[in-house]
């Protein structure tokens, strides 16, 4: 076999491979023999089929098969032989047909970068850290009761916190809405569902009560003849309901799984559930904080076009409904994070590599049962990562990129960041 690598770009290889025809004719006289000892035909014994049949039959799709291994197999040996790390499989060009008695091709592909030596010793990171608390155990058993409440109605006029079902129509110009009779919806008021100046016209009427307002609606509001529109628009309440809260007792308890109703028990339960929702939190922005300093620490790092179009796509494909193609402007906008983000993953990788760090299987146990226990059936969750090699493999990514930043934040210049309980689960920005 002979093969010669040019360089194409900063990362991208073209590789030259040939070897004798007679590899691959070998390969296929085996081949075919071995299927006409085989092969069941109509007309024709098991074991007794000519190999002229054989041929006319299957020959074609025998030397693709053929060709395709011949062309995995040189590949590796090559990619061995010249320690190329390619980022993805290459593409392949060959006519596949012998000339000078040899069979050529060629495969273009990026290899990974070399990378360089992180001094995480020099980095400054910040750390947030933070506990869960009685009063943000009382604050989420709060929202618990608010998630259950019921709506009772009243005759006295309405005010935040009641559900207001009401029918209306709303006129721009020639344009009504609806074109007949009137539309019906419900909102509890102050909740956000509705927009501010529908609630405020909302407030303080009773059931029963007609009226009219002008409406300025919202520019993002999702009838767009009404948006960013002033519309003359008529009210009919149908019912008033003020919100009910169940009481904080043992039949309280037994709605989140507290068999016994002991309320102990379920405050412990409460407490368990924030704590871990917290570490997975404070672990995610020790990451994120970590990955953005290596990233910034080495923002001159080749990194593959193959690995930041694909992270731009998966960065794009989070801002539009799932299932839709984000739009090729997404897609570009996205190339700076992106790159980063490759930038990041890769000297992580780097550091465990350097590090010797291995999984930590327990831990790994303790991410997939924690994943699994927010679905009705976690055992079947369970099982569904360890039957999918795909699905364990992004899970194995994330267990060792947590550890890595942890080992980043106690060899690095670290300072705590103490935090409350909301301010780290509130999203990053916000």
């Amino acid at each position: 076999m002979q093969f010669s690598v040019e360089n194409v770009g900063k990362l991208e290889r073209k590789l030259t491979v040939k070897f004798p025809a007679e590899r691959l004719e070998s390969q296929v006289s085996a081949r075919i023999a071995e299927m006409a000892r085989t092969v069941r035909l109509k007309g024709f014994r098991p074991g007794k089929v000519p190999t002229t049949v054989i041929q006319q039959r299957f020959g074609a799709q025998v030397r693709g098969e053929a060709l395709s291994d011949l062309i995995g197999n040189t590949l590796r040996e090559a990619f061995e032989q010249e320690k190329l790390r390619p980022v993805a499989n290459p593409a392949i060009d060959t006519t596949g047909q012998p000339e000078n008695g040899e069979i050529s091709y060629t495969a273009t592909f990026e290899v990974m970068p070399e990378l360089p030596e992180v001094d995480v010793a020099a980095l400054e990171i910040e750390r947030p850290v933070a506990e869960v608390t009685d009063a943000d155990i009382e604050k989420m058993i709060e929202t618990l009761r608010q998630q259950r409440r019921s709506f009772d109605p009243v005759e006295r006029a309405s005010a935040e916190g009641d559900f207001v079902m009401f029918e209306y129509a709303a006129q721009v110009g020639d344009y009504r809405f609806p074109a007949e009779g009137l539309e019906r919806a419900g909102s509890v008021l102050g909740s956000g569902t509705l927009f501010k100046a529908l609630d405020e016209v909302l407030s303080g009427r009773k059931a029963g009560e007609e009226f009219e307002a002008e409406i300025a609606f919202p520019e993002d509001f999702r009838n767009d003849q009404l948006a960013g529109k002033t519309a003359q628009c008529r009210f009919t309440i149908v019912k008033v309901q003020e919100p009910k809260l169940p009481e904080i007792d043992a039949d309280f308890a037994k709605l989140f799984g507290i068999a016994d109703g002991d309320l102990e028990a379920f405050r412990k339960e409460v407490r368990a559930n924030l704590e871990r929702e917290l570490k997975a939190a404070l672990l995610a922005r020790l990451k994120s904080e970590v990955a953005e300093k290596l990233a910034e620490a080495h923002a001159g790092v080749e990194v593959p076009n193959l690995m930041v179009q694909s992270e731009a796509q998966n960065l794009a494909a989070g801002s539009v409904p799932r299932g839709q193609q984000p739009p090729p402007q997404l897609i570009e906008a996205a190339q700076p994070v992106a790159r980063k983000r490759v930038i990041a993953g890769l000297l992580m990788g780097e550091i465990a590599r350097k590090q010797e760090l291995t999984l930590d299987r327990k831990r790994l146990a303790e991410q997939l049962a924690a994943i699994a226990s927010t679905y009705e059936e976690p055992e079947k969750v369970i099982e569904l990562y360890n039957g999918d090699p795909q699905l364990m493999s992004g899970l194995q990514n994330r267990v060792m990129e947590d550890q890595v930043a942890e080992w980043v934040a106690e060899h690095a210049k670290t300072t705590v960041h103490n935090l409350g309980f909301d301010e780290v689960m509130r999203p990053v920005g916000a």
